[in-house]
């Protein structure tokens, strides 16, 4: 490797080094390993340092084509104790800074999401159903009105006159055929009372075997 490439490469190495400390402090504070269970943060951890060490050997090989030498990981270690000792405090800061202005974030866009698309969404849902249940109750009112008319419709022009023509007839027919009607009727008035007798004996009787 010629002095510029051994150059490059320890600068990308020191570079690689702050940023590992970086996102190791970024995935312990995502992480909470004491509220994880063990095997979760035993499956986050192999993924964390697989993805950190393809990222370092990525690096390196866009560099000098993925050649090791001591003097790597002595670069890795130095940009890791320099990311500890002079950017660490300052990086939790911002980390903790960026979450909360996250967080303020999702909660502002939750709140006028809320405000602006479900609220009006559920005060229109509302108000249909509200026209819907007083179009429903007008149409019940009108439709018992029209009902109440054309009974008095009927009542009026069709069943007095009937009735009436009815008697009149009734009065003109001779004594005879009067009482052989009255006959038939009563007989008729007869027999239905005893099929109503002798169809009240079963319920009757299926109402004491039940007692």
């Amino acid at each position: 490797m010629t002095l510029s490439t051994q150059f490059l490469t320890m600068l990308a190495m020191i570079g690689m080094g702050s940023l590992f400390g970086a996102s190791l402090d970024t995935h312990n504070r995502f992480l909470k390993r004491s509220k994880r269970k063990s095997w979760i943060v035993f499956i986050n951890d192999i993924l964390f340092w697989v993805f950190q060490g393809l990222s370092i050997f990525y690096v390196l090989f866009s560099v000098n084509m993925g050649e090791l030498r001591f003097y790597i990981f002595l670069a890795l270690l130095c940009g890791f104790a320099a990311y500890q000792s002079l950017f660490k405090n300052m990086y939790l800061k911002l980390l903790e800074r960026a979450i909360a202005i996250t967080i303020n974030v999702y909660v502002f866009i939750v709140k006028a999401i809320r405000m602006l698309v479900i609220r009006p969404l559920q005060f229109l849902a509302a108000t249909a159903l509200s026209l819907l249940l007083l179009t429903g109750r007008g149409l019940y009112a009108l439709g018992k009105w029209f009902l109440a008319v054309l009974l008095w419709l009927l009542n009026s022009f069709i069943w007095k006159p009937v009735k009436i023509i009815f008697l009149l007839f009734w009065k003109l027919l001779p004594k005879t055929v009067k009482k052989s009607v009255e006959k038939l009727y009563n007989k008729l008035a007869g027999f239905l009372i005893i099929v109503k007798n002798y169809s009240t004996k079963p319920i009757k009787w299926i109402k004491n075997f039940k007692k």
